[in-house]
């Protein structure tokens, strides 16, 4: 869901139904490693060697949380669905990398952090604020960061709850970027589980500090207080003003509801949201409707319109909008003005440009009809999101080593800013699961309940303990972030 952001990008979230590829039939093979490789909240199984590396992971014994945007699939049909993992690039630099020490040390300090990222979370879920009004969570988190070592720019780039948190260790070396969102939704609070975001973020950048100074490796690390992404495309106006510039990769995560202890690297929609303005002339309805021109009619015209277009785009395309009135207006009185608000996505921002062209085609056609005047205004589109390749593999490999978690990869019908950062430079962009109610998934007031619990927490420092690990391989190994370029290079 999206939502108005005046004088801003306009835009939405991670947030709608998931989309699943069909798997082929369940592998027992796949089945019986992921039998004997398991979390409980508060409790780690590590898995043996054996275990770790597995493509296809058959979750038919895993628990489910079964909502309306459930990303994995109901209890029922569990048969028939199965996750690809992303490929393991355990080969790609060998050299002087111990990844046992680096995650030892990732481990003790975020297990450190542990009730002070809780504080954090806590606190921010229970001040929520909207898009670009953060103010609350802009001074607590950049006061956590200042009293942690990292040098803080607040207000960064002219937005005034934007926040640069920088820590340099060292001469030369990579910079790794790290995002935290902090913006809530009216009326259901953080109901996108923002709190958990945030937190994740100081906890990657805290660890990976602590594992440059520990391992004397040069470096930097980035975090951005990235507002706004609730409809008015924060990390865009960001990245639009140099945020992201000199970063080698950049990293965040995204809670959803899901299959218990998983995780995704989900790709997402492109989207761009569109106003549609009729202007008509007002008239008496009973004395004389003649001289009239009717602007209601021409937004009804125009839904009906994208109604009949709806058969004729593909399945992975979305069009949907609301018809925006006035309580003021009066049932004798023709309506001179019409607004409505219009999403439209598709699985690439050139998909999504064909669209947008045939949907603005729905709203000239109603002005046309109804010799109404049309104003449209398009937002910056959110492009879809280009996860890295061997970013997610090394992630993949990371969360098994720390917990034997599921990693899966499918396509997303949701929307994030994130998704122009991915354009620019290598990104990644995992979702994890957090337990959820029935019907209670992203953007539902059961899943604000849901991004304050205990287990929502323990799935989050699961998913940043993994992050910091592949964020400081960035920084630590030149072949492995050499090969990241590479591969967003090549998906250009």
């Amino acid at each position: 869901m999206s939502l108005d952001a005046s004088n801003h990008h306009s835009s939405g979230c991670l947030s709608l139904r998931r989309l699943f590829k069909l798997g082929s039939e369940r592998t027992s093979k796949s089945s019986s490693k992921q039998a004997n490789s398991s979390h409980k909240y508060g409790q780690t199984l590590k898995p043996s060697d054996s275990e770790r590396n597995v493509d296809i992971t058959d979750l038919s014994s895993r628990v489910f949380y079964d909502t309306c945007c459930n990303f994995a699939c109901s209890k029922t049909n569990v048969a028939t669905y199965q996750w690809e993992a992303p490929p393991v690039y355990s080969n790609l630099s060998c050299h002087d990398y111990n990844r046992d020490k680096v995650r030892h040390t990732v481990e003790s300090v975020v297990d450190e952090l542990d009730s002070s990222l809780r504080s954090l979370s806590l606190k921010i879920h229970s001040h929520p604020e909207l898009m670009f009004e953060e103010t609350y969570a802009h001074n607590l988190l950049s006061d956590f960061m200042e009293n942690h070592g990292f040098f803080v720019t607040r207000h960064y780039l002219g937005l005034e709850t934007a926040f640069r948190a920088e820590y340099t260790y060292g001469k030369g070396g990579r910079t790794l970027g790290i995002n935290s969102e902090m913006d809530a939704l009216p009326v259901i609070g953080h109901a996108c589980g923002h709190n958990l975001i945030a937190i994740s973020g100081v906890g990657m950048a805290l660890a990976i500090k602590s594992a440059l100074e520990t391992h004397k490796v040069p470096g930097k690390v980035v975090l951005l207080g990235t507002p706004g992404e609730e409809g008015g495309g924060g990390k865009i106006i960001l990245l639009d003003r140099g945020a992201y510039k000199g970063m080698n990769a950049c990293l965040m995560c995204h809670p959803s509801p899901g299959p218990e202890l998983s995780s995704s690297v989900p790709s997402s929609l492109a989207m761009q949201s569109l106003d549609a303005e009729f202007f008509g002339q007002s008239a008496h309805a009973g004395d004389a409707p003649w001289e009239g021109t009717n602007a209601l009619d021409a937004a009804f015209l125009a839904y009906s319109g994208v109604a009949v277009l709806r058969q004729q785009i593909k399945p992975d395309h979305r069009v949907h909008g609301v018809i925006q009135g006035s309580e003021k207006r009066a049932a004798n009185v023709i309506p001179d003005y019409a607004k409505m608000r219009w999403y439209v996505r598709a699985p690439t921002r050139d998909q999504l440009a064909q669209l947008v062209e045939r949907v603005c085609a729905c709203f000239e056609g109603a002005a046309l009809a109804t010799s109404c005047r049309l104003n449209v205004t398009k937002s910056t589109p959110y492009y879809d999101l280009r996860q890295n390749s061997v970013l997610a593999g090394a992630f993949s490999q990371a969360i098994s080593e720390e917990s034997g978690m599921a990693v899966g990869l499918y396509p997303s019908g949701a929307s994030t800013d994130f998704g122009n950062v991915s354009y620019v430079l290598p990104s990644l962009h995992p979702a994890f699961a957090i337990p959820t109610q029935p019907n209670g998934g992203n953007h539902s007031p059961a899943f604000a309940d849901s991004a304050r619990t205990t287990e929502a927490h323990a799935a989050c420092m699961i998913i940043t303990k993994a992050l910091a690990c592949t964020g400081f391989r960035v920084l630590e190994d030149g072949n492995f972030s050499r090969q990241v370029r590479e591969a967003f290079d090549a998906s250009l």
